[in-house]
């Protein structure tokens, strides 16, 4: 666990709330509103909000409020969380730092994924993580996919997804395997998010992709984390400057969520917008990684 944090499953339950904080942080910013007014848009004591936003960040709203401005960068919702960077250049990072994660690809075979995954055995089940519930997919060789549950979530409305329920997230994970065996065992998903969220273990990420997407996830992994690049800029990286388009499917076709970072990457016009799992959690995820880069 990171130094300073709240255990697992407080920083998930906690999850909605900063979402929204950062939400009206990003929007008020300008107008600098105390504690207080904070703490009351999230209806919650000043000295509650303080800890919560804190344990859950790693940096206190103030410190946001401050790593906002400096930056001067645009609108958060606008321009993802490169505002941010000024946090770093005057010391307003986090104590802590993300684990490393040995990111094991390929798991499973060719021939098991162009199956659906028949003959596979797999586990499904709904586990904390710091962006909420996660809806993890294990396999006996690791991480199959992680998905997020935002329950009550509202329709898509144009390209903003604003998450999806229990049923619809697990729905879209096990659509991925048809094939495969899959039992629900939230006990098993709880383990292993502690495994890897708690006690910072390293990561098997069991998943096969072709060869193309393979390279566009490996580019992912090299973005620094809580920076951001867009569809072109990755197309470059991998040395095909006309896949853009190609680019953006296979950055969509990522099944592991947070650990091969498709939450770094952004469209042309730089907008945090059309993220599989809901704007805010992609928001919340590069705000935590600038937190927290040592």
């Amino acid at each position: 666990m990171f130094d300073g944090q709240a255990p697992l499953d407080e920083r998930a339950r906690a999850y909605d709330r900063m979402a929204k904080a950062l939400d009206w942080l990003g929007e008020t910013w300008p107008d600098w509103p105390d504690l207080e007014a904070a703490a009351a848009a999230m209806g919650l004591s000043p000295h509650h909000f303080q800890r919560e936003f804190t344990r859950w960040a790693g940096i206190s709203p103030k410190q946001y409020q401050g790593a906002l401005a400096h930056g001067a960068a645009g609108d958060l919702l606008r321009r993802g969380a490169s505002v941010l960077d000024a946090a770093l250049e005057t010391g307003l990072s986090g104590p802590g730092r993300l684990h490393d994660l040995f990111i094991a690809h390929e798991g499973l075979t060719p021939g098991e994924a162009k199956a659906g995954g028949k003959g596979a055995d797999l586990v499904l089940g709904r586990a904390p993580t710091p962006f909420g519930l996660g809806a993890w997919l294990i396999g006996p060789r690791g991480l199959v996919a992680l998905g997020f549950i935002d329950e009550g979530a509202p329709a898509r409305t144009g390209f903003e997804h604003q998450g999806r329920g229990e049923a619809d997230a697990f729905a879209d994970l096990a659509a991925r395997y048809p094939g495969a065996a899959i039992r629900r065992d939230d006990a098993e998903a709880e383990r292993f998010a502690s495994r890897v969220f708690e006690a910072g273990e390293p990561l098997p990420v069991c998943l096969y992709g072709t060869p193309f997407r393979r390279q566009v996830w490996r580019a992912l992994l090299e973005i620094p984390a809580g920076e951001t690049r867009t569809y072109g800029s990755l197309a470059q990286a991998i040395s095909a400057p006309k896949a853009a388009r190609a680019v953006g499917a296979a950055v969509g076709a990522n099944p592991v969520s947070w650990f091969i970072p498709c939450h770094r990457a952004l469209a042309a016009d730089g907008r945090l917008h059309n993220y599989h799992w809901g704007v805010a959690r992609k928001r919340a995820m590069l705000v935590y990684e600038r937190a927290h880069r040592a």
